[in-house]
């Protein structure tokens, strides 16, 4: 692999996560060389690009799917692993913003990515243990009425899937002292995400699907009725391309490079913890995220170790010290744990919209994209890789939906939007802190 050294990757190799460590199948895909003909190209082996070539492959298109480094190797192989029904902008947000109508369009879909998760994990035998439930937490009693007032909204657009807790009852789910109540999501849960990466991977080439890893994108041109895409070592023609580079598509398609901006956070995870430990914990063993507008995320993994995350790096670089960094938060929930052995931390992208909504659309006739998911992307990117597939199959209804919603560019601009975002970050972060 030395000849990949300068790749944006580095050698292509995954992150020294906890993922990464215990993934099923650790073996290379073979990179794309010479000229290649495909009905249909997907640029991006994450879940946004996995999703819309699975469900390609499966209407029986024949798909070729391109990575510059390795399947799952972005936000989809380093995320805290928690189903999160819902997009980051809230169904009360995109009412105000967008309108009634399209707050129940979107009201009826936002369930439907962990149901995509949990079908391809029934269907293709994926093993990425698949645990139920997530619980968000309130600090204080604002926070208890904003998820009242969810569990309201949610209510109106027919789930009835969320039970409130009280400060009470908060023992029997989180074995921390710091929370004033929370609510449970029943059809929330939590996976190891590089391995449903990996295996929905497999799905694909089941389905008669061809995959490159190593094969970074580099430029695309039309030629007649079809677009050819050049890559590092070779080219492919296709009648279609969908682009779902997300954080890491880098400026390769300059239309899209200023719609979305990377930002980092970062996870750590503990040695294992004894049975008696980790029960104390999460006794019920649901993932878990407080209400926070920079908030703490965790659970627990299958060999009983906490994965803690949290914070936020605007422009996607990472801290200098993980662990100093997520430390502090973890032993604050869990004093029990000062002092814990560390096995891993990593730091990954996602990318952020200014909306907060995910943005869809096309480039031109033949050119799709899809990206934004702004930190809610397990279960964003797996209905919009369905929606992306529905619209190249001919039926073009939810895909125009999201297409239509317009999108916002960050304020100043590129130069200008790392330093805004901190700032907004800072003033809602005191407000946090205040109560307020």
């Amino acid at each position: 692999m030395a000849q990949q050294n300068k790749h944006y990757a580095g050698n292509c190799d995954h992150t020294g996560s906890y993922y990464a460590s215990s993934a099923n199948n650790k073996s290379f895909r073979k990179q794309l060389v010479g000229d290649h003909e495909v009905e249909i190209c997907v640029v991006g082996g994450g879940y946004s690009g996995l999703s819309a070539a699975l469900h390609l492959a499966e209407k029986g298109h024949q798909v070729s799917l391109i990575e510059g480094a390795r399947i799952g190797w972005g936000a989809s192989g380093r995320n805290g692993g928690q189903i999160v029904n819902g997009l980051n902008a809230s169904l009360g947000v995109i009412e105000k913003r967008y309108g009634n109508e399209f707050a129940s369009f979107v009201g009826k879909l936002v369930q439907e990515g962990g149901q995509i998760i949990r079908g391809n994990i029934s269907k293709y035998n994926i093993q990425c243990d698949l645990k139920e439930g997530n619980l968000f937490a309130a600090y204080t009693q604002k926070h208890l009425r904003e998820l009242e007032a969810k569990q309201k909204l949610w209510r109106s657009h027919g789930m009835d899937d969320h039970e409130m807790v009280s400060k009470s009852d908060m023992h029997q789910f989180v074995g921390s002292d710091v929370y004033s109540g929370g609510m449970i999501d029943k059809t929330g849960g939590h996976i190891h995400p590089l391995n449903l990466a990996l295996g929905e991977a497999t799905a694909i080439e089941s389905n008669g699907g061809r995959i490159f890893e190593m094969t970074r994108m580099q430029s695309m041109k039309t030629q007649g009725q079809d677009i050819v895409v050049t890559t590092d070592k070779g080219t492919i023609c296709c009648k279609k391309l969908v682009i779902c580079g997300n954080a890491y598509l880098g400026k390769v398609i300059p239309k899209l490079t200023s719609r979305v901006m990377p930002v980092s956070t970062q996870i750590l995870a503990t040695k294992p913890l004894s049975d008696d430990l980790a029960n104390e914990l999460l006794p019920m063993d649901m993932c878990v995220e407080d209400v926070r507008y920079i908030l703490d995320y965790y659970r627990l993994s299958a060999d009983k170790r906490l994965l803690f995350g949290g914070g936020t790096v605007y422009g996607g670089s990472d801290p200098k010290d993980i662990v100093a960094k997520l430390r502090p938060n973890m032993e604050k929930v869990f004093p029990q744990l000062k002092g814990i052995q560390v096995d891993h931390a990593w730091s990954g992208n996602f990318a952020l919209s200014f909306s907060r909504v995910p943005q869809m659309g096309r480039l031109d006739n033949n050119v799709y994209f899809a990206h934004g998911y702004s930190g809610h992307g397990v279960t964003g990117s797996h209905l919009f890789g369905r929606i992306l597939s529905e619209a190249i199959d001919g039926d073009t209804k939810r895909f125009d939906e999201f297409a239509k919603v317009p999108w916002i560019p960050f304020p100043g601009g590129r130069s200008l939007r790392v330093p805004y975002s901190v700032a907004g970050s800072w003033w809602y972060g005191l407000r946090d802190t205040l109560g307020l």
